[in-house]
């Protein structure tokens, strides 16, 4: 994607519709100074605005995203699919972290559960705290394998 090509396709677009920046920006609810950076190529639309960004300016998301009327449609496949990809790698990813942050979590508590002690309800404490972080520990391992597992045979 080339971001100077898709700010320049918006504010073409954008003319065509006779409208200014400012008339833009309210009807997408951003500054004017958003649509400005959009039009320069110094940013991209956020995602949650391209939807109606597109709707206002009369265009696809191919389009868009292209910088031209004139979409390829092989082109479009391999945008879409490329970006299906990044979200399947940033979800693996996601998952394997959240693996590591529960073994962090359970060691933490297991060194704190080893701080605890010397009354009943302390002790008591300390047993609980030891168990979750056992449990968590257990979790955090088991996401991180399987995780591992998925990313090796797909």
């Amino acid at each position: 994607m080339n971001q100077q090509k898709i700010g320049e396709y918006i504010a073409k677009k954008r003319k065509e519709h006779n409208m200014t920046q400012i008339q833009l920006a309210e009807k997408l609810g951003v500054s004017n100074k958003t649509v400005s950076k959009w039009e320069n190529g110094k940013c991209m639309p956020d995602y949650s605005v391209i939807k109606q960004l597109c709707q206002t300016l009369d265009t696809s998301v191919g389009e868009l995203l292209n910088g031209d009327d004139a979409v390829n449609k092989a082109v479009m496949e391999d945008q879409t699919f490329s970006i299906l990809e990044r979200i399947s790698v940033l979800e693996k990813e996601r998952i394997y972290f959240i693996g590591i942050g529960l073994v962090f979590m359970g060691i933490l508590l297991l060194v704190l559960s080893k701080f605890m002690g010397g009354t009943n309800v302390q002790d008591f404490i300390s047993g609980l705290l030891f168990g979750i972080s056992l449990g968590e520990i257990l979790v955090g391992i088991f996401v991180i394998i399987r995780n591992l597992v998925q990313r090796n045979a797909g």
